[in-house]
């Protein structure tokens, strides 16, 4: 942190003094105040582990079950109840498996769906080569992927960002603990852009079939696309671009996935089922995030829940069942928003018939900036009226 501190200092165009001055304040900081707060952080944790149980649902806590229920209100902002979310979970994991032996098919791939998701874990055709040649080819190809996809926005969007998008890798000093990828929205003011980090620390942890929808994701028409546009919304408060609705940013995303399939992309069947898995990996979060926290799952039944039904190798499920213990209720938002989005979608196309247009649908949506999914019903509703008028 001090070396950082330093760096950061000393490309600074400010006199010699008050260099010193600043690098002799952050030390102070870092002696005085930061190395001290860690290490009561670390030994209140260390108390906290040595009392652990082994039970690991809110279930276990003094009302647990209600702590629970507003967790799953507050993250997917609708009235769903732990048992509906599970049962929608099950349902969506059924319906993907199938859609993934049908391109199994397709590939000649004969034997069955677990023998497949192993055939993707272990096959080196699947993944760049550990090296910096390996790390360049993947951030060329995702580059690639997003600037194709940005030729085609005007099929499909009316408001397009002013800010522009980088692909970047995560860097050192991160990337061990950094997730496999994440978005970093542009400034306001168009100084930096948007970047997608990708995390090439371990090749292996990112598999060439789903590049093309974590670009899609991260990317466009993902994550840039609704966070840029909700920063250049010049008739919104500052506080409403920044509101926080995981349900309707992350189901954002996850639509976003699926979309370009519906003008033509993902032609590489492989890229195709690394779609899906993405899919089923956030559909398989309804069901062990409930089973743990409302249907007393233990940790190991829902990593093994994992392992059976997603092609992700098992210390990929553990890093996954450990967040979704210590955030009850976040891991339910990405499908429950999506499938929103889609539900609203179809309504505004069946009610509006010839005259639905999914450009104008989807500026009622990114154009509302960042709401709670019953505000983005009323929007959506709102548009229908107006265009029957």
């Amino acid at each position: 942190m001090l070396a950082d501190f330093r760096g950061k200092v000393s490309a600074l165009d400010i006199p010699q003094q008050r260099r010193q001055e600043l690098l002799a304040a952050g030390e102070l900081a870092l002696v005085a105040q930061v190395g001290p707060a860690y290490r009561s952080l670390i030994a209140a944790v260390t108390d906290l582990e040595s009392r652990a149980t082994t039970d690991d649902g809110a279930w276990k806590l003094p009302d647990g079950a209600a702590f629970y229920a507003y967790r799953l209100r507050a993250m997917t902002t609708t009235h769903l109840g732990a048992q509906e979310i599970h049962r929608i979970g099950l349902a969506e994991v059924a319906r993907i498996h199938e859609q993934m032996r049908a391109i199994m098919r397709q590939v000649g791939f004969e034997e069955a769906l677990a023998a497949f998701f192993e055939h993707l874990r272990t096959d080196p055709q699947f993944y760049y080569p550990d090296t910096d040649e390996g790390r360049e080819a993947y951030l060329g190809r995702a580059t690639a992927v997003i600037d194709a996809m940005r030729e085609r926005l005007d099929e499909l969007f009316i408001t397009l960002p002013r800010a522009d998008l980088v692909v970047r890798a995560v860097e050192p000093f991160r990337e061990k603990s950094a997730g496999k990828a994440f978005y970093q929205r542009a400034t306001p003011d168009g100084s930096r852009p948007g970047i997608y980090y990708a995390n090439l620390y371990r090749m292996a942890n990112m598999p060439i079939y789903e590049l093309e929808a974590l670009a899609y994701h991260e990317g466009i028409p993902g994550h840039h696309m609704q966070r840029a546009i909700a920063n250049e919304l010049d008739d919104l408060p500052e506080f409403r671009k920044q509101f926080s609705a995981t349900a309707y940013t992350e189901g954002w995303a996850l639509y976003a996935e699926q979309l370009p399939k519906e003008i033509g992309f993902y032609q590489d069947p492989y890229a195709d089922f690394g779609r899906l898995g993405m899919e089923l990996w956030r559909a398989c979060r309804l069901v062990v995030d409930t089973g743990i926290h409302a249907k007393r799952w233990t940790r190991e039944q829902a990593i093994d829940y994992l392992i059976r039904n997603t092609p992700s190798p098992r210390g990929g499920a553990v890093k996954a069942i450990e967040r979704y213990i210590v955030t009850p209720g976040q891991a339910t938002a990405y499908t429950i928003g999506k499938l929103k989005i889609l539900e609203l979608r179809e309504q505004a196309r069946a009610e509006l018939g010839d005259a639905f247009d999914i450009r104008e649908f989807h500026d009622v949506v990114l154009r509302s900036g960042p709401v709670t999914l019953s505000v983005l019903e009323r929007e959506v509703e709102r548009y229908i009226a107006a265009r029957r008028d």
